[in-house]
């Protein structure tokens, strides 16, 4: 017989609804977590710095460390690395900043290019320098925190980008979804994406052509994933409340990727059970097959691309949330232990019974 599942450690934050939280990629046990006031609707933001350890009675607790206040809401986070003390976060009036949370207060570096909310940010795990932006103007853009403006801008959608993310597989190739409904894959190796000198930026030009572009769902795509493992699967969900797994070895890459893009993109799996919308998809760090999401049925959920003995692909259901669970993230180090936070104000770091 089964034992239970030990209850989750909880940080809870008032006033502040959780929309994306990340572990550090240094720190086994310090996580980050992106808030927002009023749902993000209206109104200021908080980064929390967050400690995960032993609590009362040796049980696993959750301590806050310290936070910082921002003007707008915040909707997302990355962690830098190369700098074990920075991360960017991505706000609601269209800016990014760059904290040291060794430094009160302010942050070190702030960018304001995109024109609308900056719903992700994501740093590359091979080229370690840069990291990259989406927005709901429907840009992409590549930062480099030592620099003051973008290098490049993507006119990566017609609509908002919800999520853009870097291939744990190839430094130069990205991924985004959108409220268009598509997934697309950009190589930015292209020749229209190559800056032409060592001054040239091109965020006030836009550039186009996706490697890519997969017909995902009929209606909005809110997050999508890269496998680790696997270097052409990826991941998507959204509106429609499935998420879809995708094999997109037919993708060109290098130079004539520009001159031929193309459409498709086999979809391997689909996982449903959700009951709204999926917020946030992420592949397990330490398990090829293993797929965690995050959803407006106050759930989060744990897949297998198996199937289960009794013919499903659904593993786990974590269900304390009492608001829209927004954020989803595997812990580095652990790969027992999952974060989940929500609307709820409510950070949970669990130990799902596989």
């Amino acid at each position: 017989m089964n034992r239970p599942p030990a209850p989750p450690a909880v940080l809870h934050t008032p006033g502040f609804a959780h929309y994306s939280a990340a572990w550090s990629p240094f720190h086994n046990t310090r996580l980050a977590v992106a808030s927002s006031a009023n749902y993000g609707l209206v109104g200021n933001g908080r980064l929390h710095l967050a400690s995960f350890g032993a609590g009362p009675g040796g049980m696993p607790g959750l301590s806050l460390d310290k936070f910082y206040e921002t003007q707008d809401g915040l909707y997302d986070l990355a962690w830098s690395e190369t700098h074990e003390n920075q991360l960017v976060t991505a706000s609601g009036d269209g800016s990014l900043r760059l904290w040291d949370i060794m430094l009160n207060d302010l942050p070190i570096r702030a960018w304001q290019e995109h024109t609308r909310e900056v719903f992700s940010v994501d740093w590359s795990n091979i080229q370690k320098d840069v990291f990259i932006s989406s927005s709901w103007d429907g840009t992409i853009k590549l930062w480099s925190p030592d620099r003051l403006h973008s290098i490049t801008t993507l006119q990566a959608h017609t609509a908002c980008v919800y999520q853009a993310l870097f291939s744990p597989h190839q430094p130069d190739v990205v991924a985004s979804c959108s409220t268009d409904g598509t997934v697309k894959i950009f190589d930015l190796r292209s020749p229209s994406y190559v800056p032409s000198g060592p001054n040239v930026n091109n965020f006030t030009k836009p550039l186009l052509a996706a490697a890519l572009t997969i017909p995902a769902s009929g209606t909005e795509i809110l997050s999508l994933d890269w496998n680790k493992y696997r270097p052409w699967l990826i991941a998507s969900a959204g509106v429609d409340k499935v998420i879809k797994v995708w094999d997109c070895r037919m993708v060109k890459i290098g130079p004539e990727a520009a001159q031929t893009p193309a459409v498709g993109g086999i979809c391997e799996t689909q996982f449903v059970g959700h009951e709204y919308a999926v917020r946030k998809v992420q592949w397990s760090p330490h398990r090829a097959g293993l797929l965690a999401s995050a959803s407006y049925d106050m759930t989060c959920r744990i897949w297998t691309t198996n199937q289960t003995l009794n013919g499903t692909h659904l593993l786990y259901i974590h269900d304390p949330h009492t608001e829209f669970v927004m954020g989803c993230s595997w812990s580095l180090y652990d790969e027992g232990f999952l974060a989940s936070c929500g609307w709820d104000c409510k950070l949970n770091v669990f130990r799902p019974m596989l």
